[in-house]
């Protein structure tokens, strides 16, 4: 309300990532309802089916066309230009994501989304497509600050009627990397300061949203870790600039008992 004065989106402003970290379905579908009290936007599909079945809702949430790591990352680190523009061409229209992370967000950013795509972008803008590029890892408050910074660079603002910043209405930012409610208060915050309207970004939770005991306690996630396409082999694998932490191992693994010891090979 303060940087943007208009309630109409905030529905969908929190979306809901948090299915896979939980430890059961039901627990899942339980969170999940719980967060469809207040919004609208999720990807927790057993608690669409809970407030089905029990709260005769026909359909309690919605979700968009999205990408994540590995369609990404499994088009190779030379393919991350074509993997962004298949998206498109997929999706012509409506809302689409793309998390941009895999290797260098700011790259991503400035030299693929804000220069080689750029008129792809603005041909789905004017069919009426949204573009949501998304951050992944690092510090949120401050990679949501640059992100914006570098989608300003290439694409403009205008101001709010609040005299906030405003991206272009086919464009806008996901922040669903390190996302509660105690940390959503620092990004608003930064984005306040900054005079950027907090219409620019939408949040997706995950672990923190529906459960705290979960695949983020010991640091353990699946990932694809290789692909065969059109009989060629390619390691798949993410390798964030803003997080070496998140990291992930590439090509055909095998857990073996070496000595006594679990080994990855």
């Amino acid at each position: 309300r303060e940087t943007h004065g208009d309630d109409n989106t905030l529905d969908i402003k929190l979306h809901d990532f948090g299915c896979r970290g939980c430890t059961s379905a039901e627990s899942a579908a339980i969170g999940g309802a719980a967060h469809l009290v207040n919004f609208q936007s999720t990807d927790t599909m057993p608690a669409l089916l809970l407030l089905r079945r029990y709260y005769h809702s026909s359909m309690a949430g919605y979700s968009i066309p999205a990408t994540e790591h590995s369609t990404i990352t499994a088009w190779g680190r030379d393919g991350e230009l074509q993997a962004y523009s298949n998206m498109m061409r997929q999706f012509p229209d409506g809302v689409i994501a793309c998390v941009s992370d895999s290797y260098n967000i700011w790259e991503s950013i400035e030299k693929l989304w804000g220069k080689e795509l750029k008129d792809e972008v603005l041909a789905r803008g004017k069919n009426g497509g949204v573009l949501v590029v998304r951050p992944d890892s690092g510090d949120p408050p401050t990679v949501v600050l640059k992100c914006l910074e570098l989608l300003e660079s290439s694409f403009g603002t205008t101001s709010n009627n609040k005299g906030y910043k405003m991206l272009p209405p086919y464009l806008r930012l996901m922040q669903g990397d390190g996302i509660s409610y105690r940390t959503l208060r620092s990004i608003l915050d930064v984005l306040k300061s900054n005079k950027w309207s907090a219409e620019n970004v939408f949040f997706g939770s995950g672990g923190a949203l529906l459960q705290q005991v979960d695949r983020d306690t010991q640091k353990c996630a699946y990932k694809c870790s290789s692909v065969t396409v059109n009989g060629e082999e390619r390691d798949v694998y993410k390798e964030p600039i803003t997080d070496a932490g998140k990291n992930s191992k590439r090509g055909r693994l095998q857990l073996r008992m070496i000595d006594g010891e679990y080994t990855t090979l």
